[in-house]
């Protein structure tokens, strides 16, 4: 029914003659002039799956920003429910999807996975290798951020929070959470970093579409915005900054709204596991198993939804081979590659709990790439943890090849990808090309939305006016200056299991 149409409009299976090559729940794999196409009719995930279950280290706890010990739940409750506060600390492997939020889902879900083969020919490359990417552009906001949306969403509504608050980069969260508070009846305040507010008007519309309000950050309606814009009327915004206005919107509401993150926080990531769940069963129908998994990463919660599952099977020594996981990010604005290993604020106005990551420091301003959702100064803890204890690899990328890796993609499968999902089809790109020179192997990358939204970027690139980004060391070294775990703020390692 629904989902059959969702892939017909999308034109992902169709047989030669133009007809739907798959009927109901059966999975597919099929070969039409020589592409073969693989959307799996698995059943969408039950449940959620939690790493930290499965680490072999536990992951360091938020401090307060004030008496420096860990955090309790009392000091996340002004800005979440306690139903997702009770997921951030969980240490259950799998904690149970609700109906509503099920459903939801799968207007979409499970999501395609397919084999590139038209780019594998394109790229030059030999029978041997092979690469995938799942397709997260097929939900209603075209990317991955809906996943999280919905469940966060869902359980607002349920705790009677009369408002949401968030930031978002690029549009793609703040279009995601926008359209999933209008599925359950819960008004949504965007705030939205200036400069990708400007380059990307049709996020706004879409936004407003759904019945949110959006707003450019820095803003003078929140004291911190007003503070920024007093000493720099034309700052270009960062998540950072977004991210204490829409906090700051939460506690000054008088208990009636509610704070949204779009990625960072270990249950946002938790959400996106539906992805990798989804992928494991699917390569698993036509017998693939990943030798390396891609994910580009700005917070980190499509790389995270990717590679989570995988990470747990290999964790708990299921996994039938060894796997490499590598995240991509943009080399302006490179925190696994190059930031600090330490506690610090989550925002530019240090409104939340320290959080311990790798982060180029909260006061950190990145230039203005046009991959608005990568443009932020730390890295998700649990993704951080993980580069800690050697299990994921980390590269930075600058635009430019970015975007020509997207551009051959697109010329190829047909689907126009975003800024930020750029990142991670060059990391396929340069796995794919490893794999060819070493005899062979399987790449799976996550390719998390489309790229309709960000035709201002696409026009730049198509009139060579794509500009790559030197890491700007010495703003960096400024920023880093006020890193609170670089002053003198830690807390002990917690022992291994």
């Amino acid at each position: 029914g629904r989902r059959t149409l969702t892939y017909a409009m999308l034109g992902v299976v169709r047989t030669a003659a133009g007809r739907l090559a798959h009927v109901g729940r059966r999975s597919i794999s099929s070969q039409v002039e020589g592409k073969k196409f693989i959307v799996s009719q698995v059943d969408v995930p039950t449940s959620w799956y939690n790493i930290q279950a499965d680490l072999p280290v536990p992951l360091p706890p938020p401090l307060h920003p004030a008496k420096h010990t860990p955090c309790g739940p009392e000091d996340f409750a002004p800005l979440f429910p306690m139903s997702l506060i009770a997921q951030e600390v969980s240490s259950e492997r799998y904690i149970e999807i609700p109906e509503a939020v099920r459903e939801v889902l799968s207007l979409w879900r499970p999501s395609p996975l397919v084999r590139a083969s038209r780019w594998e020919k394109a790229l030059g490359l030999p029978d041997t290798v092979k690469i995938f990417y799942k397709y997260e552009g097929v939900s209603p906001s075209g990317s991955h951020k809906t996943n999280t949306a919905v469940a966060q969403a869902y359980y607002n509504k349920e705790a009677g929070t009369q408002r949401i608050t968030t930031e978002t980069g690029a549009g793609q969260w703040g279009s995601a959470l926008a359209w999933s508070g209008a599925q359950f009846g819960l008004p949504v305040e965007v705030y939205q970093v200036k400069v990708s507010y400007e380059q990307k008007p049709y996020r706004k519309a879409f936004i407003e579409a759904c019945g949110a309000d959006i707003y450019p950050s820095p803003s003078m309606k929140t004291q911190a915005g007003a503070k920024i814009l007093a000493t720099d009327p034309d700052c270009p915004g960062s998540l950072g900054i977004a991210i204490s206005e829409a906090i700051e919107a939460c506690v000054t509401s008088g208990g009636t709204a509610k704070y949204a993150l779009g990625s960072v926080l270990s249950h946002v990531l938790m959400h996106q596991t539906v992805i990798g769940e989804e992928a494991i069963k699917q390569m698993a129908l036509v017998g693939e198993y990943p030798d390396v998994v891609v994910g580009c990463t700005g917070g980190g919660s499509n790389f995270a939804g990717i590679a989570f599952p995988f990470l747990g099977e290999k964790f708990r020594q299921e996994a039938p081979k060894t796997t490499r996981f590598v995240a991509v990010e943009p080399a302006a604005c490179p925190s696994l590659t190059k930031g600090v290993y330490a506690y610090d604020f989550g925002d530019t106005a240090q409104m939340t709990p320290l959080i311990k990551s790798h982060t180029l420091g909260a006061s950190f301003m990145p230039p203005s790439v046009h991959s608005g959702g990568l443009r932020y100064h730390a890295m998700a803890p649990l993704i951080s943890h993980l580069k800690q204890l050697d299990a994921i690899e980390a590269r930075a990328v600058q635009q430019t090849a970015a975007f020509n890796a997207g551009d051959s993609f697109f010329k190829s499968e047909g689907i126009l990808p975003a800024p930020e999902a750029t990142h991670a089809i060059e990391g396929a790109l340069v796995e794919a090309r490893k794999a060819a020179a070493a005899g062979g192997g399987t790449v799976l990358f996550n390719m998390c939305g489309h790229g309709h939204f960000d035709m201002f970027a696409w026009q730049k690139y198509a009139a060579g006016e794509i500009e790559d980004f030197e890491y700007p060391e010495a703003l960096v070294a400024a920023a880093m200056k006020d890193i609170p775990g670089l002053n003198g703020v830690d807390w002990p390692m917690p022992d291994a299991r």
